[in-house]
């Protein structure tokens, strides 16, 4: 009987093969919408992500400010300094820590023959690299053995090898830092650049050796990456931990100044999860109107086959019967609308391939960018979608069609 059934709706849809392809087709585009919008959505989370991960996202920095509280004995607006000794301190008091590194910076004149110019240079433990993912392009980063032997050797950022070097081989060679000659162990790989950021204009030393151009008593910062994904208490144990050796209150945000990165990326989450479920109702939308077209023309087809449904009724077919040949058209249409849809869409992100998005505000950008990458769970979105729309569009025709009066239908011109 079902088969019976299946075979007439088939025979419906081929005896007006027109209308059924042009209500495939609005299904199929309103698919297509779901799905790019979808996909839009995961490529602009995944762009954020990588905007991130270009520096680490598991990182907080510290850096010292003035007492805004009064703790103790001591008033407000006390110059908090860091030392050495407060990365050992973090080190033992906070076991979640993985790297840690203090860091000096300063503006210096920057020399290679003729060629002089001004660019920030930071002293560094090895660990740096890790911490805010500094690879080099060409030779090697600041070592262990560079720190010991106070090694007057440098990294410097890409940009800063083109405007001294202009294109010439500048591994092994010596420039002038503040007067100081040190030599070229490595060329950092190129990072993004917002602007008129410097960071592909920054040079690294040992943090021992950048005592010949600063003070390196009173540190300029703190940097350190952590294992676990509970990024709040990290910082609050690192606060803790400060707080108790330079004494003032834990809950004081301007004594030490933190930059959390997981903070960022938790909020630029929830404003991509946002942005999905806006662009996922969205789609929604534009797939329910193919869906009213849906509705519309199985309504039609009712009225049309009034009297194949009285002449169906009469011999003995049961409202499920009836329901169930109607509601399986409408769900054939659909599913073969879905199924050219989804093709569209893989066809439409494959010719769109990369849509600018950080790139536009930065240099070396392009993994910042947003790629219509159509995954699993996508299509598994859609179908939900999809599924609940035919089974709406085509339940109210079939709903009247196996209802109907099979005497009032025989009747029926």
């Amino acid at each position: 009987m079902i088969k019976d059934l299946l075979g007439q709706a088939y025979a419906a849809m081929r005896f007006n093969a027109r209308r059924t392809a042009l209500t495939m087709l609005g299904m199929a585009w309103g698919i297509a919408t779901v799905v790019l919008l979808l996909a839009y959505g995961d490529g602009f989370g995944r762009a954020i992500d990588s905007i991130f991960s270009n520096w680490g996202a598991k990182i907080v920095g510290f850096f010292p400010g003035r007492t805004s509280l009064q703790a103790g004995g001591s008033k407000a607006g006390v110059q908090v300094r860091l030392t050495l000794d407060d990365v050992d301190r973090i080190q033992n008091n906070v076991p979640v820590v993985k790297h840690i590194s203090p860091i000096m910076f300063k503006t210096c004149t920057v020399q290679n023959d003729t060629r002089s110019f001004q660019f920030e240079v930071q002293g560094i433990y090895p660990s740096l690299h890790r911490i805010l993912n500094l690879p080099v392009d060409e030779g090697r980063q600041i070592n262990d053995e560079d720190i010991s032997n106070r090694a007057r050797v440098v990294v410097i950022g890409s940009e800063a090898k083109t405007k001294l070097f202009s294109g010439r081989y500048a591994l092994g060679e010596k420039i002038r830092i503040d007067g100081i000659s040190y030599q070229i162990v490595g060329i950092a790989a190129p990072k993004m650049q917002e602007g008129n950021d410097d960071v592909n204009r920054k040079l690294y030393v040992p943090f021992t050796t950048f005592s010949d151009l600063k003070d390196i008593r009173y540190l300029d910062g703190i940097w350190l990456d952590y294992e676990v994904m509970d990024y709040e208490n990290v910082e609050r144990a690192v606060r803790e931990t400060l707080s108790f050796y330079h004494g003032f209150r834990a809950d004081d945000r301007r004594a030490v100044m933190a930059f959390n990165a997981m903070k960022q990326v938790t909020q630029f989450h929830i404003i991509t999860m946002g942005l999905k479920i806006l662009l996922a109702f969205i789609g929604t939308i534009t797939l329910g109107i193919g869906g009213i077209g849906l509705m519309n023309i199985m309504l039609v087809s009712v009225t049309q086959r009034t009297t194949e449904i009285g002449v169906e009724k009469a011999l003995g077919a049961r409202r499920g019967h009836i329901l169930f040949q109607f509601l399986a058209e409408a769900l054939i249409i659909t599913f073969a609308g879905g199924v050219l849809g989804v093709i569209l869409s893989y066809g439409v992100s494959f010719g769109i391939g990369r849509i600018t998005l950080y790139s536009a505000l930065a240099k070396n950008a392009e993994a910042g960018d947003i790629r219509l990458i159509i995954n699993s769970s996508t299509l598994v979105i859609a179908t939900i979608i999809l599924a609940l729309v035919g089974l709406i569009s085509g339940m109210l025709p079939a709903i009247k069609a196996s209802n109907l009066d099979p005497i009032e239908a025989l009747r029926y011109e």
